[in-house]
């Protein structure tokens, strides 16, 4: 597989959508307190659900609450009120442990700028969730050559971060939030820092995740990575407005 170029476009999913729930948000309301300790709402009363195998995009100007709305279902925050639930657990219900666990387990993470550990080979930044969880060694090294051929960077195996193009460390990146099975992908911008043409194979890629049963939810400002996904959820001022 050439490792610069995956496919020209990625399109929208054409077999029906699977019943079980992934995500959901009942009334979720965030607010922080500003320097004069007045309340500023993040998210006012959001509600939606995401399915299994669906591939949903969160649109809207910096500000209105997506990446509130992705740091609540990715168990990085809780609501003030309201509920989220991942794969059936209300995450305020749950102590930090179990929110880790929950973490780690069963949401994967990708973001705009990749994040990957540069004094880590891609082989090692991907295979990071196995060895969290203490997957054995064996299991880890075939599971890391699977994934890595399944995005098109098994030659980069052994390179590091620095040494591949951005197109590429979001393929790693793709690869290592979806290594451990998660029930859902959060990506946050995940083509904002890519050329277009690495951007529709990013776009590809996590459309054949959704193609896989795991749900992903995408914030984005670009409209042409909203139309790939099954629906578009518009967001103003902390709420949800289409």
């Amino acid at each position: 597989m050439d490792s610069e170029t995956i496919a020209p476009f990625a399109t929208k999913r054409t077999t029906p959508l699977a019943a079980t729930m992934t995500a959901r948000a009942i009334d979720a309301v965030k607010f922080y307190t500003d320097a004069g300790d007045e309340p500023v709402h993040a998210l006012d009363g959001v509600s939606l659900e995401i399915r299994a195998g669906e591939m949903v995009a969160l649109v809207g100007p910096s500000g209105c609450g997506k990446s509130t709305l992705l740091n609540l279902i990715g168990c990085v925050d809780l609501p003030t009120r309201g509920t989220i639930e991942v794969d059936g657990r209300a995450t305020s219900s749950l102590d930090d442990d179990a929110l880790t666990g929950l973490r780690r387990e069963r949401i994967g993470t990708v973001f705009q700028f990749f994040n990957l550990l540069p004094a880590m080979t891609i082989a090692e930044n991907v295979g990071l969730p196995l060895v969290l969880q203490r997957v054995p060694r064996g299991e880890i090294d075939a599971r890391v050559r699977a994934a890595l051929e399944s995005v098109g960077i098994y030659e980069k195996a052994n390179a590091y971060p620095s040494q591949v193009s951005g197109g590429q460390m979001q393929r790693a990146a793709i690869a290592r939030a979806t290594i451990h099975k998660p029930a859902i992908v959060l990506a946050d911008e995940p083509t904002g820092n890519l050329d277009s043409t690495s951007g529709a194979n990013v776009l590809r890629l996590l459309r054949d995740v959704a193609s896989n049963g795991q749900a992903i939810l995408m914030a984005t400002h670009s409209m042409d990575a909203a139309a790939v996904c099954d629906r578009v959820i518009r967001m103003q001022d902390g709420k949800i407005v289409a």
